[in-house]
């Protein structure tokens, strides 16, 4: 009997550990690219991403022109969580042609393995591979962009939910405003729509709306501009039926740049909302 009691128990301990494991989390420090979405049930397994690096896309097929990109480069490996599931190289690859193609992208080489875009927004090329194996359980997707194209993408509330996750905030480049002034664009509102969507789908985040500018023009007119733009995301959101009081709003101007001042590049970037977690 006392074997037996002490077998129970055993399974029991075993059971509740196997109940109680976690699944895989996304790689220290990773996130996913603005410009894709992962594939549902996936994590990140290896994330880098370099200010400056080339890659050569392996293209297919007979007389294919060799192509390489310079610029900006992430490199991001997906793995499913359930490495029983009913999945193919080819689902994974359609997925990503779909997905390129619904926002302007031309694939220019693909077959049941892999594939290869561009995204061309007036003279800005960003470049997309995606490599998979092991039966599409595993995937690879190496971005290019040679001149930033961040103010034309929008990241969708899922991707802005686990930039808050794994980093404490998410930063939008689709809120426009006039120059110099608080007034929203028109052309913002699929941002704010992917926003209201994130915190509606979240009841219990609160976050602050922090308002950045680039360097021109004075400190304290930069200062107040910030906040003046991060309030009025605050009212924007507000008017979507997210509660007030789940927003805080903060402008700090150009005290947190992302990237130089220098160039005009670089300032783009630098004039961003972002959400963070209270």
């Amino acid at each position: 009997m006392r074997n037996i009691a002490l077998l129970f128990a055993l399974s029991a301990l075993l059971t509740g550990t196997i109940h109680s494991q976690k699944p895989p989390q996304d790689a220290k420090g990773s996130q996913d690219h603005p410009l894709v979405t992962r594939m549902p049930g996936y994590y990140i397994t290896h994330y880098k991403a370099l200010d400056f690096d080339q890659f050569t896309p392996t293209l297919v097929g007979a007389g294919r022109q060799k192509i390489t990109w310079e610029g900006k480069k992430f490199v991001i490996a997906y793995s499913a969580i359930d490495r029983t599931a009913n999945i193919s190289n080819l689902q994974v690859v359609r997925n990503h042609e779909n997905a390129l193609k619904s926002i302007g992208g031309t694939v220019i080489n693909s077959d049941n393995m892999r594939m290869t875009a561009e995204i061309r927004k007036g003279d800005a090329l960003t470049g997309v591979h995606v490599r998979t194996a092991n039966g599409g359980k595993d995937y690879e997707i190496t971005i290019v962009e040679t001149k930033p194209m961040r103010q034309d993408v929008v990241a969708d509330a899922a991707a802005m939910g686990r930039d808050i996750t794994s980093t404490g905030k998410t930063v939008i480049y689709g809120v426009h405003f006039d120059t110099g002034k608080a007034t929203i664009k028109p052309e913002s509102e699929p941002a704010l729509t992917e926003m209201a969507k994130l915190l509606q789908g979240t009841p219990a985040l609160n976050v602050y709306i922090v308002g950045h500018t680039d360097s021109v023009g004075t400190l304290e007119s930069n200062l107040k501009l910030s906040a003046d733009r991060a309030d009025a995301v605050v009212k924007a959101l507000a008017a979507k039926g997210i509660a007030a009081g789940r927003m805080k709003a903060a402008g700090v101007g150009p005290y947190s740049p992302v990237s130089t001042n220098q160039t005009e590049d670089g300032k783009a970037q630098n004039r961003r909302v972002e959400l963070v977690e209270q």
